[in-house]
């Protein structure tokens, strides 16, 4: 950890080297008032702004709407898809994003064009989410900030209870869905995969990573005692009486129980400050 933070600070060294304050002088803690960033990753900017920071974030990706007050923001894309020109017509003095989000030929593209990068890697569990935090926050000068942000974080996650016994925690399929056209499974690795464990759940699919096109087989297969979708995705199908009629969901346990579950898809796949009050959320509804 002291690694990363020392490493997080030698970057930022050289960006406050760089600005100059209108007012002639740079804050005792802090980057200087006129800093302006972008930011390309909604659990960045939920963290730049529970840093007192929101001030400065100039344009985020499309994932960036925690604080609702983030809605307002310049949009610069998709934080897989993400518009090169849009970020530099914001004059930024810094670009922070996930460095497995931003490839290689947008790199090059801020780099040429001389616009400062800090890119973060993102694990998604409790102590990754804690080095994300962390590594931000001294980034950005708010050490201090950092670790009180870290202790909500803990007393947040410290509220979740979890079963006693392995055996009867509760399978859970999630399904990622956009209309009955786009439907996929989550597999191992995917952070509702980590977010279920987390929450004291059991990952019902566990034969394969990341995300599958879903299956009436592989449904009945998997027999969840729980199904769990995006707000969004459940609303997608036309609300629970859609997802009754999708082939194989009667024929599993949460089908015949009607244990259908959702949640919002950024609280709960964002691994962010607002970890612990997911988890809570979870971990209450698969019960």
């Amino acid at each position: 950890m002291k690694l990363i933070r020392l490493t997080a600070m030698a970057a930022i060294a050289v960006l406050a080297a760089c600005q100059s304050n209108p007012k002639g002088h740079e804050q005792q803690a802090g980057l200087p008032d006129s800093t302006k960033i972008v930011s390309l990753s909604g659990s960045v900017s939920e963290v730049i702004a529970a840093l007192g920071m929101e001030k400065n974030i100039v344009g985020t990706d499309v994932t960036s709407n925690y604080p609702e007050s983030l809605k307002a923001k310049p949009k610069v894309g998709h934080n897989k898809n993400i518009n090169a020109e849009g970020v530099m017509a914001l004059s930024p003095n810094l670009v922070v994003g996930i460095k497995k989000e931003i490839t290689p030929a947008l790199v090059e593209q801020f780099r040429a064009a001389g616009v400062k990068l800090l890119l973060l890697d993102q694990e998604y569990s409790l102590a990754g989410t804690k080095t994300l935090i962390h590594a931000l926050a001294d980034s950005l000068q708010q050490p201090a900030k950092g670790d009180s942000i870290i202790k909500v974080l803990e007393a947040d996650m410290q509220k979740v209870k979890l079963a006693e016994d392995q055996v009867k925690r509760p399978k859970v399929l999630f399904i990622y869905a956009r209309g009955t056209g786009t439907m996929m499974v989550g597999g191992t690795g995917t952070q509702v995969d980590q977010a279920i464990t987390l929450a004291g759940g059991r990952n019902a699919v566990t034969a394969f990573a990341d995300y599958r096109p879903l299956t009436a087989e592989a449904l009945v297969e998997a027999n969840p005692d729980v199904i769990l979708l995006f707000d969004s995705g459940l609303q997608s199908l036309g609300g629970a009486e859609g997802l009754a009629k999708v082939q194989g969901v009667k024929e599993t346990n949460a089908g015949k129980h009607k244990k259908i579950i959702t949640m919002d898809g950024e609280l709960l796949s964002s691994f962010g400050p607002r970890l612990g009050i997911a988890i809570q959320e979870l971990a209450a509804k698969i019960k």
